[in-house]
């Protein structure tokens, strides 16, 4: 059986996004995660916040995945919805020029989703504060999508993000779909949201993409690996999305 190695980039101070990567992929014979992280403690649009999405420590992270010879390295993240979606296009071309292996992203495989879908119109659930939300709204607004309703807990300690509680993540996703939006995003990848995907995809009759999804949903596509199997986790993996 041909081996699939994922190789993810993390914050280093998430606690969620591994055992939830991790749980997807099980199901899936010879494919595992691997996790390489970087220092990321605070979410902010300050410069110190910023300056740790600087190219060079995530690529030593990335660096030392591609030792373990990963068939891809994806950054699990959401730094891109506030600082611009070209970094991320800038962090996957310089990942594959440091280490030969092709990269993707939480954030750009969302909004491929969305365009592959024809879903414009989008609600967001996140734990950032007022101006990462707004930051986030207006990029995708310049990028051509439409938030029509949002809801964010005001956090700003990337750790703390974790705790944020699955009734209040209903609450939130229940709020937003009200809206009547085409999809709804968990837009945090240190949110323990993934699991609740398909409970609110059968209450609220609206796909939701967090990002976390999108991120192991890209890196098996970009592998080749059937993402059908994990059609448990949400309408994400079986949509025929071409």
């Amino acid at each position: 059986m041909k081996r699939t190695f994922i190789g993810v980039l993390t914050p280093s101070s998430n606690t969620a996004l591994e055992p939830l990567t991790s749980a997807m992929v099980a199901s899936l014979p010879g494919v595992s995660a691997h996790f390489g992280r970087f220092r990321v403690t605070e979410i902010s649009l300050g410069a110190g916040s910023q300056g740790q999405f600087e190219l060079d420590p995530i690529l030593d992270a990335a660096r030392l995945l591609a030792d373990a010879r990963v068939d891809v390295i994806v950054w699990s993240g959401t730094s891109s919805g506030w600082l611009g979606f070209e970094r991320d296009r800038v962090l996957c071309d310089a990942i594959t020029a440091a280490t030969g292996v092709p990269a993707c992203t939480s954030v750009l495989a969302f909004n491929e989703v969305m365009t592959l879908s024809g879903r414009r119109r989008f609600g967001l659930v996140t734990p950032y504060l007022d101006d990462v939300q707004a930051r986030i709204v207006g990029n995708y607004r310049s990028a051509g999508f439409e938030c029509v309703a949002e809801r964010h807990t005001g956090q700003c300690v990337n750790f703390e993000f974790s705790e944020v509680t699955e009734a209040a993540l209903t609450s939130m996703a229940r709020e937003v779909a009200a809206a009547e939006p085409d999809c709804i995003t968990t837009f945090c990848t240190n949110l323990r949201a993934a699991h609740l995907v398909p409970r609110w995809e059968a209450e609220l009759g609206v796909p939701v993409y967090d990002t976390v999804s999108t991120a192991v949903w890209k890196a098996l596509r970009t592998c080749g690996v059937d993402t059908r199997p994990l059609a448990p986790w949400g309408r994400l993996f079986s949509e025929d999305l071409a």
